[in-house]
């Protein structure tokens, strides 16, 4: 397929581009970038890109695509088709399926299903420990050349303290990411949303941000002591941002995340025993978005990510201190960080580029998030200008458990071209 995606403002933060011109895709790779390259007689598909903006693919770095073993909720096609109408061209999956993704086996099932049936660049995140048990670590290496692009036990802490050690100096070899799940069990106590006023007021346990910010010291002092890397998964907590301030200042190989939930809403929308609020970490209080928003803006804080965590409805229709934790949060990602944070100032479009593209890839240690001539053709087109409404019932996602229903937001991806092939054209996928 050729492809002139043609007057659109270029933002490519790996390359320093940030103009008004053409890029020419042949195949799957870009060819040019340029005004008017010479294509006279080339027969091409032409994208009006006039007043849009053309940046490298989106590379969502945490997710949850249930595949194997939990397909009711979400499946690798439903999953990545969700991501794409997001302009999302690349994802890692997180372990805690069902089996684990502990071994070279699963690994190579999730690529194979995903190059039959996904829309988007699939990379698994294989776990640090043998069933997510914490006890004995999995074969980080076997996973690493079958196709892993990281390790992490999301969805639970790795509480043995040697063995993160262990699993953080076993990773370095390989030149993985290793990603933590910061949460310590005992301090969380089985609590449902963030301890506070809030928790007292609906009468519901609460989880102290102590927890959280308690596991992200020991990673950061592991990693300080070790010379390796860590990167924080879905940091909440003003403590934990001001941690990997500090850390990052005395030179720790230390990276983060957060989540668009996390700098758009509070503890407050749990309000009325809201399950689509439920999430963990949990939500927490104003001065907590505005730090995340400080982090986002000083460089704290790498990438956003969307830690899409879809669930059945009756997961979520139910007590809330039963409801499943997570929300589904592809095709809200984009639109939440331009309302959110570039209306507002918080960030520059290049800047929430960077965050949700250009970090992830080089964290991960992949070849995405860059429009140079001669890469695989990953581009993302949007009207940041361009208002829509959130309808969960016309979400792509098997699962509808988002907060975000009826919310008004600015910018939603136009045209997706993944590996060359236009996979989103005019806001319609094909």
């Amino acid at each position: 397929m050729r492809i002139l995606i043609k007057g659109g403002h270029v933002i490519d933060p790996a390359n320093d581009i940030d103009e008004v011109t053409d890029i020419f895709v042949d195949g799957n790779l870009i060819s040019e970038i340029g005004d008017d390259p010479e294509l006279e007689g080339v027969e091409m598909e032409v994208i009006d890109a006039s007043g849009k903006i053309v940046c490298p693919g989106l590379v969502d770095m945490h997710c949850h695509l249930r595949d194997p073993g939990q397909e009711y909720k979400e499946d690798i096609e439903t999953g990545t088709r969700s991501a794409v109408m997001g302009g999302i061209t690349s994802v890692a999956c997180m372990p805690n399926t069902d089996p684990v993704v502990d071994s070279e086996a699963v690994v190579t099932y999730i690529k194979q299903k995903a190059k039959e049936v996904g829309y988007v660049n699939v990379y698994p995140i294989g776990a640090i420990s043998k069933g997510l048990k914490g006890k004995e670590l999995a074969p980080i290496g076997e996973m690493k050349f079958a196709g892993a692009a990281a390790v992490s036990d999301d969805g639970k802490p790795v509480e043995n303290s040697a063995l993160m050690r262990r699993a953080m100096e076993y990773a370095d070899m390989f030149d993985m990411t290793v990603i933590s799940h910061c949460e310590d069990m005992p301090l969380a106590n089985g609590g449902a949303m963030n301890e506070g006023y809030m928790s007292t007021y609906l009468g519901l346990p609460g989880i102290t941000r102590a927890a959280e910010e308690v596991m992200v010291s020991r990673d950061i002092i592991i990693a300080e002591a070790t010379g390796t890397a860590i990167h924080i998964a879905h940091v909440s907590t003003r403590g934990s941002v001001e941690l990997v301030r500090q850390a990052k200042k005395r030179g720790v190989r230390v990276t983060c995340e957060t989540c668009p939930h996390y700098f758009t809403l509070t503890e407050a929308a749990v309000n009325g025993y809201n399950t689509n609020a439920k999430m963990n970490p949990p939500l927490r209080t104003d001065d907590d978005v505005e730090a995340i928003k400080e982090g986002l803006a000083d460089g704290t804080i790498d990438c956003i990510v969307t830690d899409h965590a879809p669930h059945h409805i009756d997961e979520k229709n139910c007590e809330f201190a039963l409801a499943k934790n997570g929300i589904v949060g592809f095709e809200t990602s984009l639109g939440l960080g331009l309302t959110y944070l570039v209306k507002t100032g918080v960030l520059t479009i290049n800047q929430l580029i960077e965050k949700m593209s250009v970090n992830p890839s080089r964290i991960l240690g992949i070849s995405k998030g860059n429009l140079a001539v001669g890469k695989i053709a990953d581009i993302t087109i949007f009207d940041p200008e361009k208002e829509w409404t959130v309808d969960i019932s016309q979400l792509h996602s098997k699962s509808k458990n988002s907060p975000y229903d009826g919310f008004v937001l600015c910018g939603k991806p136009e045209y997706v071209i993944v590996n060359g092939e236009i996979a989103v054209n005019q806001g319609v996928l094909l």
